[in-house]
């Protein structure tokens, strides 16, 4: 019997497609091709948003004007010179913490799963303090010492969450335990620190994108130029291991290599997001949840999950510089408390599915 046609209202249900001439099938998804069309015209509406605002506000249409080399000098130099590389930080950093949040949930088939949860940004602010407080830096900034935290934290986790391979519920249990040791021994540098270290310290802890320029994102732009292309092209893999490590080995999976390539990769995208931005809280927990229920996907969809990171960091960052007058928030308290109902929200969800509520 002759398969029927899918209905007209499931226009945008996936649809597998095969190109004959170039030997290439795959599946199309026309949900998330919208959702990721979407999300880019709401990225472009907020940077320009981001850069229009400030001690003065510069009409949007001149943002656009100034942003394609045209305008008067002034709104130029305002626009390109002193705002937009603070921008650029936030849409990179808001990027990277998405797909890396993407990647680490679909690894572990946790939607808990996230930098934030399992020791990765922990371990960069216990580095950054260390070297503040007990003067380890040599002379490398913050930037630089939360990346090597960061990926310090990533290499012990999946040290000790092996054993003949490693699982995704080990590896958040373990997570869990570094992201608990990390922030005792930073509660600890603090409490030794003086006056005026632990308050750089903490400046930098909660994230914050004031006085951010090129020198902080001009490396994690490079940096994603690697790293995000590699994230995707781990797509197709990802989705094997949503059918569980038995099941994924039969199809072909070298499940222990791939589960370390994703683990390497999100990683070092969340390293660098956190050396650029510091650990912006949340943004990789709730990314990724927002983006797989928009696009209706059975795991985060990594692309539309850092479009939506992006989004949420510039939007957090104008909201924490005008709401409360004449004080500039760090954008890492505004996540928190966009970021903290997602989770308890994700938390009474997980706890309904597994009472079989």
């Amino acid at each position: 019997m002759p398969k029927s046609l899918p209905p007209a209202s499931d226009s945008l249900a996936p649809r597998s497609f095969r190109l004959p001439v170039l030997s290439v099938s795959g599946v199309l998804r026309p949900r998330l091709l919208l959702v990721c069309a979407l999300l880019a015209f709401a990225l472009v509406a907020a940077l320009s948003w981001h850069i229009s605002v400030g001690e003065f506000d510069v009409p949007v249409p001149d943002v656009l004007r100034a942003l394609t080399g045209s305008g008067d000098e002034g709104t130029r130099i305002v626009v390109t010179e002193l705002r937009l590389p603070r921008a650029m930080a936030g849409l990179l950093a808001g990027l990277a913490f998405g797909v890396s949040g993407a990647l680490f949930q679909t690894m572990t088939r946790n939607p808990l799963a996230s930098p934030d949860m399992i020791g990765l940004t922990q371990g960069a602010g216990t580095a950054v303090v260390a070297g503040v407080v007990l003067g380890w830096d040599g002379g490398m900034g913050p930037q630089t010492l939360g990346l090597l935290g960061a990926m310090a934290s990533a290499l012990l986790v999946y040290a000790l969450s092996w054993r003949r391979g490693t699982t995704g519920y080990r590896i958040i249990l373990v997570g869990i335990g570094i992201s608990w040791v990390c922030m005792s021994a930073t509660d600890y540098l603090l409490a030794q620190g003086g006056h005026r270290q632990a308050q750089s310290a903490v400046g930098w802890l909660v994230g914050n994108l004031n006085g951010r320029d090129w020198q902080q994102a001009g490396p994690l732009a490079v940096a994603l130029a690697v790293l995000l292309p590699t994230a995707l092209l781990l797509g197709r893999l990802m989705r094997t291991l949503q059918l569980g490590d038995d099941v994924a080995a039969g199809l072909g999976t070298r499940v222990q290599t791939v589960r370390l390539a994703i683990a390497v990769t999100g990683a070092a995208l969340v390293a660098f997001a956190t050396a650029a931005a510091g650990p912006i809280a949340f943004v990789a927990l709730a990314a990724p949840q927002i983006a797989q229920r928009l696009a209706r996907a059975a795991a985060p969809p990594p692309l539309a999950a850092g479009l939506t990171g992006a989004v949420l960091v510039l939007v957090s960052d104008v909201a924490a510089r005008t709401l409360i007058p004449d004080t500039e928030l760090p954008v890492g308290i505004v996540t928190g408390v966009l970021g903290a109902p997602v989770l308890l929200w994700l938390l009474i969800r997980t706890n309904r599915a597994g009472s079989g509520g």
